[in-house]
């Protein structure tokens, strides 16, 4: 198959491979602006890197994965080795967003968060983002593209383990997209990080 995904026109982010590790370097950068705020001002970048994460991973579990599953040799192994990965680091995060970043043990979870999410995209990028380029036309990865970007626009704002699926994500999703969002208007109104 010909691939023209180097080619300077086609390097934007309408290819899914592209788009997802863009993500992977905000996110990286979402990773430094945590750790380089003042103790007291870290909310912000915080919950920026909370929805970042929270909305990246569910387009990924519910657009990416099962695709891959189809299209990619061992594609079942590959993507329950990633989704075992996402649930780890959701469960971490969860439990750091639930405590703030005010909590005495944040800077010590954040590195182990850090590392787990860093490891997690090296091994999407080198197991199933390969694969995908290798096993699908320029055409799939721009329709999975479009999805990965509707699916953000429908996801959960915060980290919600255990819905690492694309049927759960699906019939939880949206419902518990709505009361992250709305969870996130009141604490800006009241002054407070989302």
């Amino acid at each position: 198959m010909t691939d023209q995904r180097t080619a300077p026109e086609t390097m934007d982010e309408t290819d899914v491979i592209d788009l997802l590790q863009a993500q992977h370097g905000m996110i990286r950068d979402l990773f430094d602006e945590v750790e380089q705020a003042p103790a007291g001002g870290r909310g912000e970048a915080f919950s920026r890197l909370v929805r970042m994460l929270a909305v990246h991973e569910t387009a990924e579990e519910e657009i990416v994965h099962p695709y891959a599953r189809r299209a990619i040799d061992g594609g079942d192994a590959v993507v329950d080795d990633r989704l075992a990965e996402e649930n780890e680091a959701k469960e971490m995060l969860s439990r750091m967003d639930e405590a703030g970043p005010d909590a005495p043990d944040f800077m010590q979870n954040l590195a182990m968060l850090r590392a787990a999410v860093e490891a997690h995209a090296r091994s999407e990028e080198r197991y199933e983002f390969l694969q995908l380029l290798a096993h699908t036309s320029s055409a799939e990865r721009r329709s999975m593209a479009a999805g990965v970007k509707a699916a953000e626009a429908m996801a959960p704002t915060h980290p919600h383990p255990g819905t690492e699926s694309a049927v759960k994500n699906v019939l939880v999703g949206t419902p518990v997209a709505m009361m992250d969002r709305v969870r996130d208007v009141v604490r800006q109104a009241m002054g407070k990080n989302p």
